[in-house]
């Protein structure tokens, strides 16, 4: 089973999450030396606390095989790369559903919304360092699905 790389764009991507990038509307700040971007994404840690972790992740290559996808249902994920390279964001509706492969231009994040199904974090090149901001609570917030057989993703 194949997927096919396309453009993460926020059109395409807002059944999941957010585009994080510095592209649209901003306001000057900083004596006018800094583009603020403001409020680029909903994040959502019901009851919880929100909290910013560091995840240093191995790189991976293309084409790209991948059984496992992941969800947390109490809160949102955001990942913010510390490097300006592309990596791989894989996105289902649901368990079982076809899932889309989006590849980051390199100057994007992405914020995860409450229970969307996804791949693990995939940096395409090293160091592979986020920033990630999300829940940090007192109850579960992970669910793991497997498919019956791997997918293969491939550049589009």
């Amino acid at each position: 089973m194949t997927l096919y790389t396309e453009p993460l764009t926020q059109d395409a991507f807002a059944p999941f999450g957010d585009v994080l990038d510095a592209t649209g509307d901003f306001r000057l700040i900083n004596e006018g030396l800094c583009q603020r971007h403001h409020d680029r994404a909903l994040i959502d840690t019901g009851d919880a606390r929100t909290g910013i972790s560091i995840f240093k992740a191995a790189p991976r290559s293309l084409p790209y095989s991948f059984d496992l996808i992941e969800r947390h249902p109490e809160g949102s994920q955001a990942f913010l790369p510390m490097s300006e390279h592309p990596f791989l964001v894989i996105v289902a509706a649901g368990p079982g559903a076809r899932p889309r492969a989006f590849l980051t231009n390199g100057a994007q994040g992405i914020n995860l919304h409450r229970g969307i199904w996804h791949g693990v974090l995939t940096p395409l090149s090293a160091p592979g360092l986020f920033a990630v901001v999300d829940r940090i609570g007192p109850t579960p917030n992970l669910e793991e699905y497997r498919y019956p057989a791997p997918w293969t993703v491939v550049e589009g």
